[in-house]
C-alpha cells in the first residue's frame, strides 16, 4: 500500500480502478484545525495516456501497480516522438512529447539508465534515474565573489530545460538534476 505521504513523480498506484502514475504533487496543509494535508496531483492513466488533476486527502492508502520493469536506454527524438530501446529484449518503442511531458527535458541522445515499464507485457512508461547530468549551454557569467551558499541563476541545459543553479557555474560545467523535482544537485567533476 501506498500513503499520500509517499507521493512523488513517478510513483505508479491503483486509482479509481485505473494504473495511474503520479506526473506531479504539491503537498497543502490546511490552516483550520484538524485539517488534513491535502496531496494536489497530476496523474496519468498508464493504458489511456490521459492526464488527470486530483486533490487527495492526507492518509489515504492505495495499491501499487504490478508493473514488470526492465533496463531501457534513450535513442534519439525526431520532434514528434522520443525513440527508446528495451535493453532485454533489444525492442524499441516511442512515445509523443505529449505522453512523456516533462521528463523530454531530461533526455539526452544515447541516455542509459532509464526503467521501460510494462502491464500485462505492453510498454506503458519510461521511469527515468533519480538523478541525470546534463551540460549547461547558456547561463550569465560567473558573479564575483559567489560560493557554493551564493543566490541562483537561470541556466539552460543541452536538453533545452532550464532550471536554477548556483551563481558560480558557467557554461560548459555540467550539472546533476534530481529528476523527481528538477532542481541542481551539485557540479560534477569531468
Amino acid at each position: 500500500m501506498i500513503e499520500t505521504s509517499d507521493f512523488k513523480r513517478g510513483v505508479c498506484i491503483q486509482f479509481k480502478g485505473a494504473p495511474m502514475q503520479i506526473q506531479h504533487v504539491t503537498f497543502s496543509t490546511p490552516t483550520a484545525r484538524g485539517g488534513n494535508t491535502i496531496a494536489k496531483t497530476k496523474l496519468r492513466n498508464l493504458l489511456t495516456g490521459q492526464l488527470l488533476s486530483e486533490s487527495i486527502r492526507g492518509g489515504e492508502k492505495f495499491d501499487e501497480v504490478d508493473l514488470e520493469q526492465h533496463d531501457a536506454s534513450y535513442m534519439y527524438s525526431d520532434g514528434t516522438n522520443w525513440h527508446f530501446m528495451n535493453n532485454e529484449s533489444f525492442e524499441t518503442f516511442e512515445f509523443s512529447g505529449e505522453d512523456l511531458g516533462e521528463t523530454t527535458g531530461y533526455l539526452k541522445d544515447g541516455q542509459e539508465g532509464l526503467r521501460a515499464l510494462l502491464i500485462d507485457g505492453k510498454i506503458v512508461s519510461v521511469s527515468l534515474p533519480m538523478t541525470v547530468d546534463l551540460l549547461v549551454t547558456e547561463t550569465d557569467p560567473v558573479i564575483k565573489g559567489a560560493t557554493a551558499k551564493a543566490q541562483m541563476k537561470s541556466a539552460t541545459l543541452e536538453t533545452g530545460m532550464v532550471v536554477q543553479v548556483p551563481a558560480y557555474l558557467t557554461i560548459g560545467e555540467v550539472a546533476r538534476i534530481d529528476t523527481r523535482d528538477g532542481h541542481f544537485v551539485e557540479r560534477v567533476k569531468q
